[in-house]
């Protein structure tokens, strides 16, 4: 794990370094100051000695100033690196992300992703932040200030040896008792975050069914958890401190009942006695720093854990050694394939798949819910890879093209298809980064979607709100049509992508495509049998498995599925038609 994450301290390696270093040298002049104060003490003003006390004053003032001067520069490269180093773990993580495959996706929630990228990164920034400085400088200033105080009083000096087991063991129970606990708090983030983004999300559904007093309760329940947890852990951690305030007021008793004794008896001097306060005060309150250390790196070594699993997690989709280049053409051909989603799937989605569609074809699909109609086409692309059987597009199986390839020349429009924050040119321009307003008025005018667009204040400048809220679903379907063909892709997949436009418009869309685009392999998955009536073959999909393949008139000859769907829309005075 800690391989992983030091991955991506590159670029901050230096400041990361800078940090500790001055740190060091901040120690070494706050543990040489009490020595001189005992020299100031014994021979300044014990020895009523001027000039010492003004030599002694003056080198004191120095050190302290080059303390500070060494605190400040350790905090700012400590802040540096730290900052540096959550920057690059966020980038790593996103990076990570877009290589994942829909299946890798699918094993991660996008709560979950959100909750890694933001609180569980700040969690491991600030513990890199303390691990740099705070917990360099305070065994640093432990060693250093158990050393001055042997060579003060050797026999005062055992007084540590009954703090350190009681500390030792105080903070391996807290840890031990904790860290499990944080491990569930970040899981039940990952819960709130989900529910926030659900409400949001569908917050118009929630309003109009007046359900807001459900949601309510559902994330207070959620929240109520993590406060629990929290409670109980903060409960933990709350002995860290009457804890430390023990060892340090019970060394301080033993300290001046045992110091009193020396002085007294002549075996130790004023100013020494006054510098072991100091050294003692140093020693417990390294302790107390590393302590506070401890608690963060238990809340941290639960993000830590999470942080890695998304980087260590290996996308399912490679290019393969020497990826081919280029789509010949929009044939495709399914021959016996099998998916399911994941290994733990109780059984595949897709079975038994034959299917042979040539370039140019306009291909429907038809099926009730859950019979696999989109899993069917997500193979195309390799969103996901078949389980068994094989897929090829223009001649090659889909796993020995360049997935970037590929990808290029197949263009999906799926009924929740998404528009971006910003322009309608910016979002039409996805599909083709250097397209002409002319080609991007071409491809709106195919889609059914340059009326509307003119009549806008601001026409194809008119501004897009996050999602698109502030278009209607059959506007955002016929825009993301417009930019998928801008891609001039081989082959064009509609997954129920005009299920939010009237009956006309959508055969506006489909007598363009017929017109415009010939050469482009067309498969257009529908709820409605108008849609694909007029397809060049019509695949009915069943549980997972062809049902029936053919054309309208043939269907209706010899599919009861397509049969009953026929009559059922056309019942009534055909409202389809």
């Amino acid at each position: 794990m800690l391989k992983t994450l030091m991955g991506s301290i590159r670029g901050y390696q230096k400041s990361s370094l800078l940090a500790p270093f001055f740190v060091a040298l901040e120690v070494v002049m706050e543990t040489l100051i009490p020595l001189l104060m005992a020299r100031l003490i014994d021979e300044g003003i014990d020895g009523a000695d001027m000039t010492k006390i003004w030599t002694y004053g003056l080198i004191l003032v120095a050190m302290a100033m080059l303390a500070l001067l060494f605190g400040a520069a350790s905090g700012h490269y400590a802040a540096v690196a730290s900052a540096g180093y959550a920057k690059n773990l966020r980038k790593d993580m996103y990076d990570r992300i877009q290589d994942f495959s829909f299946t890798n996706i699918d094993k991660f929630s996008a709560a979950s992703l959100v909750t890694r990228l933001t609180t569980d990164v700040s969690n491991v920034q600030n513990a890199y932040q303390m691990l740099v400085r705070v917990a360099v400088r305070a065994p640093f200033m432990l060693v250093c200030a158990l050393v001055f105080s042997i060579t003060l009083s050797p026999a005062l000096s055992t007084v540590f040896l009954f703090a350190v087991p009681i500390l030792g063991v105080g903070l391996w129970f807290i840890m031990t008792r904790a860290h499990p606990i944080f491990e569930r708090v970040f899981r039940t983030y990952d819960k709130l975050n989900n529910v926030v983004r659900e409400n949001l999300r569908g917050i118009r559904v929630v309003k109009s069914f007046v359900r807001e007093d459900f949601e309510v309760e559902k994330f207070g329940q959620v929240s109520t958890s993590i406060y629990r947890d929290f409670t109980k852990a903060e409960k933990l951690l709350a002995f860290n401190s009457p804890l430390m305030q023990f060892s340090v007021y019970g060394c301080m008793v033993l300290i001046s009942w045992f110091g009193a004794r020396l002085v007294v008896g002549g075996g130790l001097s004023t100013g020494d006695l006054t510098s072991f306060f100091t050294y003692t005060m140093q020693i417990l309150m390294s302790l107390m720093m590393l302590s506070m250390v401890f608690v963060m790196i238990v809340m941290a070594r639960a993000s830590a854990e999470r942080i890695v699993e998304v980087l260590r997690e290996e996308p399912d989709l490679h290019d393969p050694a020497d990826p081919v280049e280029t789509v010949a053409d929009g044939s495709i051909v399914f021959e016996d394939v099998r998916f399911r989603y994941s290994a733990q799937a109780q059984r595949d989605a897709l079975s038994g798949v034959s299917l042979t569609i040539r370039s140019g074809e306009t291909v429907g699909i038809l099926g009730g819910t859950g019979s696999a109609k989109s899993s069917l086409v997500q193979l195309i692309p390799r969103l996901y890879d078949v389980t068994g059987g094989r897929v090829s597009v223009g001649g090659r199986d889909v796993r020995e093209y360049a997935v970037a390839a590929l990808r290029d020349q197949v263009a999906m429009v799926l009924q929740k298809n998404v528009l971006f924050s910003g322009t309608i040119k910016e979002n039409l321009r996805w599909g083709s980064e250097h397209a002409t307003d002319e080609e991007l008025v071409h491809a709106c005018k195919l889609a059914q979607a340059d009326g509307f667009i003119r009549e806008l204040p601001d026409g194809y400048d008119t501004y897009i709100e996050q999602g698109g809220s502030n278009v209607s679903g059959g506007q955002k379907q016929r825009l993301c049509i417009a930019r998928a063909l801008l891609k001039n892709p081989k082959i064009l997949i509609l997954d129920d992508s005009t299920s939010a436009v009237d009956t006309a418009t959508d055969a506006s869309i489909r007598r363009a495509f017929r017109e415009e685009i010939p050469g482009t392999t067309k498969i257009i998955i529908a709820q409605r049998v108008s849609s694909v009536q007029d397809a060049d073959k019509i695949i009915i999909m069943n549980n997972g498995r062809v049902d029936a393949v053919g054309t309208h008139d043939q269907l209706l000859a010899s599919s009861a599925i397509y049969r009953e769907v026929y009559s059922s829309q056309t019942k009534g005075g055909g409202a389809d038609e």
